[in-house]
């Protein structure tokens, strides 16, 4: 059946703000839902308050509405624009919720708006336990034995019914597990029962038997309105049920099912995603095995594109969103090509010829006090991807994608003690696969890692071959590695830096690099094709291994490398993303090939269509280095852009500059003396531009010197790290001493930097773009909380609202005198505090800041694209004389930070110079008088902790 011609405007509600357990997968999922409506000739109206997206540009939909997601803001949309249908299960729980609320209140059909892609009564069921349960038991689906409790009382009754502890509490209609959680003694039953209730919009719990220890499933179905249904991806969850999926490591394709477990797997999800309704689109859907006795039950299914869809779309090429919109308008499976091979149809299932894992990234060191177990109840803030031929492979990759400097799963630095390996392994935590390596690397056996962590054997076995590999290497000198065992040990996904550490003598990185190159042992780079080569694919989407031959052929055209940002992470989200899709676009406008890396499965930069060519690899320099080296093999790299993938890219500017690898606008140097403390303000001085007093120091004794010269409060942070990580003000020596020490515990050999602290001083941020002459202010903008708040988690106002245009034109003056002296091409962000009325420069960043997409949305000027072209080499007049360059903000924007302190209930509420939001808002208002700027106001000073 072709597509519907009986809609032409199509409402897409967006996911709103990053929450844990809500990230910018459902960034991903809209923008390629809109994009392929678009393409169909649709309308899109699109609503989501997230100024950080793809997904609220304006290169992505016909109308963007950037406002709050509330039922009474999408009232006002559809009534302004008239929508034919509306897409809710492209924004995950949230726009799943308001779409359901507003049919609900009978709104959709008085406006004669349709609901595709999904049946209201679908989400219904799959929300509400107890109908879906009762669904489940009429067409003879398994599951777990449970019951809802609407009191205390009743729950306790369930309890006695289901045969006693542990079991699971589940509150209804919570997003990542909210309020949920194994319970294994009868006071935290008490304790989560009350909490859960209170937490529940709907004040009920499930009370549900244990499955702790089971394994776990993942599948993703797509079904047209013929009913076809296909798999696109089984996953599985390499760590037991017991632990949220979003904070499980899992890999794709399932590892330990046999045919037949997969077969029952695929009829019970199909009949599942029948008996909930006749829609057309996607569907998650979540499975438990009992490994001994292979009872299979499920878990739950989501009716919408899910966090795992965005994974399995990556992990297979697949584009699920894609695909899901245009059923949701009438297509059918067979109808549609796969826009991977471009010559078959979207009705054949993908299959795959590598592995594929994903481990989640936490930000734990950020909330202190926090409970680092993993539960029922998500804590991970993001997600990086591998692509390897084998598990071990891509589970080193994937180690080497985290950004918490490892080289891979250990091997690079000494083992730690006995203890601490026992003590860590009991418990689920973040870092288990690294300490099952441990725990073999000290004698333990297979059997002994699988009573303690329920985790399969086959895995385990995976990770023993690793340690087996490591204590060859321990044997021999550089000189005795010949090339089987280097082979084998890059095969198995050990980096240089692993070999180098493992190998006896002094050996570096380097060393191992020219040894692998002299015995021909280079990376190949291999096609990511849905069909595992059976048919040639189109898209240039790859990941690098050791095999004999290449796919990846480099063309004459010349080339632009954007490195991205990796995992989102307090501190560096999805913003970077925005920021590097719009330099590819910037690239690829300007004629260059655009060649994007980067390791983070839920973002628009990793989509195979966005770059002429995508590398699916970690932002680890080894890896880097081997793609640069691929790509220039004709000598037609133009350079590599760093400004945009946040400090991730930059960290990397260094290498790249010690190689003689061209990058692309401000010079190292440059950038490397905006990093370094003391020669920053050396450049101060030399502009006469005030700055706060500072000092620095390497021991806990030089910090206290140095604190006792310059007087308290004072501030101290780590250098060359994100998102204020370690920052504390402290206003005695003791607390100097307690805050140095746990810094150096965590980053050892840092230089810790100590400034005067300025107490009731008003930050300002100021975003930019220069082209080596020409300075353009993008934007100034006012923080409502005072300084010591980190920048990210304040509330800021563009323009300021309380600057007079004396301190506003220096604050100008001294951004354009800095980003001259810098000699910076591209983009800069200053960050600046006002004490009565000298303006003090606290730090220069010339790269993307996290503001910088906040700026373009509210001012209406594409900040990211304008910056990438100044480094290829376009001059701002050009922008200027096209009049591109003017802001279209009427009164003021609000960027609001957003929390999830609602994951940390033992975390106090406090704000300080190290950044704790997890996304933003952003809201426009004509006045000051407004809410959006008055409570914030109001209560500025509230949170603000030393």
């Amino acid at each position: 059946m072709p597509k519907r011609t009986d809609i032409q405007r199509i409402l897409l509600i967006g996911s709103g703000p990053i929450v844990i357990g809500q990230a910018c997968e459902f960034d991903y999922s809209g923008s390629q839902a809109a994009r392929a409506l678009r393409k169909e000739g649709y309308q899109v109206i699109l609503v989501n308050s997230n100024p950080a997206t793809i997904m609220t540009d304006p290169i992505t939909a016909d109308r963007v509405y950037l406002q709050e997601l509330t039922p009474e803001s999408i009232r006002r949309i559809v009534e302004k624009e008239r929508p034919d249908a509306v897409l809710p299960t492209m924004g995950g729980q949230t726009a799943l919720n308001l779409a359901a609320q507003l049919h609900e209140e009978g709104f959709w059909e008085a406006m004669g708006v349709e609901i595709i892609g999904v049946d209201i009564e679908a989400i219904q069921i799959t929300e509400d336990r107890q109908r879906f349960r009762d669904l489940m038991e009429q067409i003879g689906i398994d599951q777990a034995r449970s019951r809802t409790a609407r009191s205390l009382l009743e729950a306790k009754e369930i309890l006695q019914e289901l045969g006693g502890l542990p079991v699971v509490i589940r509150p209804s209609f919570t997003l990542g597990g909210t309020g949920g959680g194994i319970v294994w003694s009868i006071d935290e039953f008490d304790r989560k029962v009350m909490r859960g209730l209170e937490l529940s919009p709907v004040h009920q719990v499930l009370i549900e038997e244990s499955v702790y220890g089971w394994k776990e499933y993942e599948l993703e179905l797509l079904r047209d309105a013929n009913d076809n249904v296909i798999i696109v991806c089984p996953i599985e969850n390499f760590d037991p049920m017991g632990i949220h999926t979003g904070d499980s490591v899992t890999v794709a394709p399932a590892q330990t099912l046999t045919d037949k477990q997969y077969q029952r797997m695929r009829d019970a999800a199909i009949k599942m995603m029948r008996s909930i309704g006749k829609f057309a689109g996607g569907c998650n859907v979540q499975f438990a095995v009992e490994p001994h006795t292979g009872r299979m039950i499920a878990v739950e299914i989501n009716p919408r594109m899910s966090r795992s869809s965005a994974l399995a779309s990556k992990a297979t090429g697949y584009p699920i969103a894609k695909v899901a919109a245009r059923l949701a308008v009438g297509y059918t499976l067979d109808e549609l090509p796969n826009d991977v091979t471009g010559t078959t149809s979207a009705c054949f299932e993908p299959s795959i010829d590598y592995v594929v894992v994903k481990i989640p990234r936490w930000n734990f060191e950020k909330f202190e006090g926090v409970d680092e177990e993993l539960t029922t109840q998500m804590k991970a803030v993001g997600e990086v991807m591998a692509i390897g031929r084998t598990f071990p492979e891509a589970l080193q990759k994937a180690w080497q994608s985290l950004e918490n400097g490892y080289a891979g799963l250990g091997a690079d630095r000494e083992d730690p003690p006995r203890e601490e390996v026992r003590t860590r392994l009991k418990k689920p935590y973040w870092d288990r696969t690294l300490q099952i390596r441990n725990a073999f690397r000290l004698g333990a056996s297979v059997e002994e890692i699988h009573d303690i962590t329920y985790i399969d054997p086959w895995f385990l076995y995976q990770i023993e071959d690793l340690v087996k590999i490591e204590r060859e290497l321990e044997r021999r000198t550089l000189d005795q590695l010949d090339a089987n065992l280097l082979r084998l040990a890059k095969q198995y996904g050990f980096s240089d830096v692993q070999i180098a550490y493992l190998l006896q003598g002094n050996v570096t990185e380097n060393d191992v690099r020219a040894r692998r190159k002299a015995l021909g042992i280079t990376p190949t780079f291999q096609l990511v094709d849905t069909c595992a080569a059976e048919f040639p694919a189109q898209t240039p989407y790859y990941y690098s291994t050791y095999e004999t031959e290449t796919e990846s052929e480099v063309t004459d055209r010349e080339k632009v490398i954007i490195l991205g940002a990796g995992p989102n992470r307090i501190g560096q989200g999805i913003e970077f993303d925005y920021c590097c899709v719009h330099g590819v676009l910037a690239a690829k406008e300007m004629g260059y090939e655009a060649i994007m890396i980067n390791c983070n499965p839920e973002t628009v930069s990793t989509d195979f269509d966005v770059a002429d060519k995508l590398y699916f690899e970690p932002i680890f320099w080894e890896r880097v280095l081997d793609i640069i080296e691929h790509e220039n093999q004709h000598g037609k790299l133009k350079g590599v852009i760093v400004q945009l993938g946040g400090q991730t890219a930059l960290k990397l500017a260094k290498k790249l500059h010690e190689h003689g690898i061209p990058i692309l606008g401000t010079p190292f140097p440059m950038m490397d003396l905006a990093e370094e403390r003391s020669k920053f303000s050396g450049i101060l001085r030399e502009l006469e531009i005030p700055y706060p007093p500072y000092g620095a120091a390497r021991t806990v004794a030089e910090a206290v010197e140095v604190a006792e010269r310059i007087g308290y409060p004072i501030l101290i942070r780590p250098s060359y790290v994100l998102g204020g990580q370690g920052m504390r003000i402290a206003i005695n020596k003791e607390e100097v001493e307690r805050y140095v020490r746990n810094i150096l515990k965590l980053l050892p050999d840092n230089e810790i930097l100590l400034d005067l602290f300025l107490e009731n001083a008003i930050e300002v941020d100021v975003d930019a773009a220069c082209d080596g002459e020409e300075v353009w202010i993008a934007g100034i903008m006012q923080h409502i909380e005072p300084a010591g708040v980190h920048s990210g988690d304040s509330t800021a106002v563009l323009p300021p609202y309380s600057l007079s245009e004396e301190v506003q034109a220096t604050i100008r003056r001294y951004t354009e005198d800095i980003a001259r002296r810098l000699a910076v091409v591209g983009l800069i962000n200053v960050q600046m505090v006002i004490k009565d009325n000298v303006v003090y420069v606290i730090e220069a960043n010339p790269r993307a800041s996290r503001t910088m997409p906040f700026v373009a949305k509210a001012t209406g000027v594409p900040v990211a694209k304008i910056g990438t072209q100044l480094m290829l080499g376009r001059k701002l007049r050009e922008f200027r004389e096209a009049g591109l360059l003017e802001s279209k903000l009427k009164g003021y924007a609000i960027k609001e930070p957003v929390f999830s302190w609602d994951k940390f209930p033992e975390v106090p509420k406090e704000l300080g110079p190290e950044m704790k939001s997890t996304g933003e808002a952003i809201a426009f208002v004509e006045t000051l008088t407004d809410e959006h700027f008055r409570r914030p106001y109001a209560i500025r000073n509230l949170y603000l902790s030393r």
